[in-house]
């Protein structure tokens, strides 16, 4: 059983070799997901499901409530986040270099070329975004190498659209999503001691999660936070 339909809610289920229930609804559309014990039964999962209806339902109606960032045309008074802070964008045209900077801790002056189109506006956000992210993942990496006990040997940074972060761990490599760049730094910082501790271990099992609780306690808090995540854990008998 891959999904399930509860009063015109699609829930998704996934089986584990877990003993609690994890119910979560996800932004931005309230997707619906529920991770059961293996041996749990159709019927079981399908009352647990609507037990927990009302609850569902007053998640995803937070959902609706919450402003919905627009498709961005990189327009003067424009919202944009930078490191998790709130910025109003200001196009300036210039004949000289194209180029952005952050102005009274209110305002992303974006100084581009008369008559740019949006792609082009958008391309210099981006390397400005990329350069910003670049710049202070070093200090995360060598203050990381020392208290995990481990060596990272090549980075990297690339816009991807399903991960935060991705760790080869036989090439020592990390990769991590330029998104992280509107996000508040300790976001970064818990994805990057997250990919760092697959070159312990690989699985995310429990020995992964041991590992998560020693070196960043709060790391569950900050997940949640970088996800967005409404979460419920029910124990199961």
């Amino acid at each position: 059983m891959n999904s399930i339909m509860i009063s015109n809610i699609a829930i998704e289920v996934i089986r584990k070799k877990i003993k609690n229930i994890n119910l979560s609804v996800h932004p931005p559309d309230g997707r619906v997901r529920l991770a059961v014990p293996e041996k749990m039964d159709e019927e079981a999962i399908k009352l647990f499901a609507i037990s927990k209806l009302s609850w569902i339902k007053k998640q995803r109606g937070k959902f609706d409530l919450q402003d919905r960032q627009s498709i961005r045309k990189f327009l003067s008074g424009e919202s944009h986040y930078f490191f998790g802070t709130r910025y109003l964008l200001n196009v300036v045209e210039t004949s000289g270099k194209q180029h952005v900077e952050l102005r009274n801790k209110k305002y992303i002056d974006l100084y581009i070329r008369p008559n740019s189109t949006k792609e082009k506006r958008e391309k210099v956000m981006t390397a400005w975004y990329r350069e910003q992210l670049k710049s202070i993942i070093p200090e995360y990496i060598i203050k990381w190498e020392e208290v995990i006990g481990v060596s990272v040997k090549d980075w990297g940074v690339k816009l991807m659209k399903t991960r935060w972060g991705t760790c080869n761990t036989r090439a020592q490599r990390i990769w991590l999503n330029l998104e992280l760049a509107k996000k508040n730094p300790r976001c970064l910082e818990f994805i990057m001691v997250h990919e760092m501790v697959h070159l312990l271990e690989r699985s995310h099992n429990d020995r992964f999660k041991a590992y998560m609780d020693k070196f960043l306690p709060n790391w569950r808090s900050i997940r949640d936070e970088l996800n967005g995540l409404i979460y419920e854990n029910s124990k199961w008998s």
